[in-house]
């Protein structure tokens, strides 16, 4: 196994205050990690960095064999997937679906007068069948419903074959029905894809079957890290939280509550 992402005492400071760190984490090519906490945990600070749109204030992060600091991230991005509810706000509206998922080839999120070779656009089609998005194709973006508009964040994240992909609260506002819905093709991509993926959620039950690893933030700081069953426990998610909590799991799903 081969390391994508190391981070070694990683701290963010801002305005004095330290938000994550120290943080020495690492995700290897084959591994899919979820990352849990409470609010103001770190969690999109560490994805983040993961995705080199910051720098850690201090300690050293190696991203796809590169240094942060002392590499070109605008070459370095286009080799990352990137989802989040911050990157659908930057997409227009007026967009369609096609266009949304198409320009990601050239990694920007409006299309303009960029030219795109057949082998791209036929790439965008397969990806939104993939994700049960192609009968949207022609469809503007604004107009979708939440949960169609996140799975066209994360095909437009996919599309180019990325390294790495970084999922920043998918399922996050999606009614039931939305949120099995993604989860499974989610299961689905975790089970097939060759890239790591890493994605932050704020609830168990949103970790998708077939991601293999947890990363359990407070404060800024880890509490727990490792394989997922040992990590999604009881005690941990107790400690991580600040509240009693007790964790079940059925066929791979995990559910929690107070105790």
């Amino acid at each position: 196994m081969a390391s994508v992402l190391q981070l070694t005492d990683v701290s963010v400071v801002r305005d004095g205050n330290t938000i994550l760190g120290p943080l020495t984490w690492s995700v290897d090519d084959s591994e899919r990690w979820v990352i849990l906490g409470p609010n103001g945990a770190g969690k999109t600070t560490l994805l983040q960095i993961a995705a080199a749109l910051i720098h850690p204030s201090s300690g050293k992060a190696q991203l796809l064999d590169s240094k942060l600091g002392a590499v070109d991230v605008f070459e370095l991005r286009p080799r990352i997937g990137f989802a989040s509810s911050a990157m659908g706000k930057r997409i227009p509206g007026d967009e369609t679906v096609l266009n949304v998922v198409l320009t990601a080839a050239y990694s920007v999120t409006g299309r303009w007068n960029e030219e795109y070779e057949d082998i791209d656009i036929r790439r965008a089609e397969r990806v939104l069948g993939e994700w049960k998005l192609g009968h949207l194709a022609e469809r503007r973006f604004g107009g979708l419903s939440d949960g169609e508009q996140k799975r066209v964040q994360i095909a437009r994240a996919v599309m180019t074959d990325p390294e790495i992909l970084l999922l920043d609260e998918p399922a996050a506002s999606l009614d039931l029905g939305s949120r099995e819905e993604l989860l499974q093709l989610l299961s689905g991509f975790a089970s097939a894809a060759q890239a790591p993926i890493v994605m932050v959620t704020h609830h168990v039950e949103e970790i998708p079957v077939g991601f293999t690893h947890a990363l359990l933030l407070s404060e800024g700081k880890a509490t727990a890290a490792g394989s997922i069953d040992d990590v999604i426990t009881s005690e941990n998610l107790t400690e991580t939280f600040g509240l009693p909590l007790e964790v079940t799991s059925d066929a791979s799903r995990f559910t929690a509550r107070a105790s």
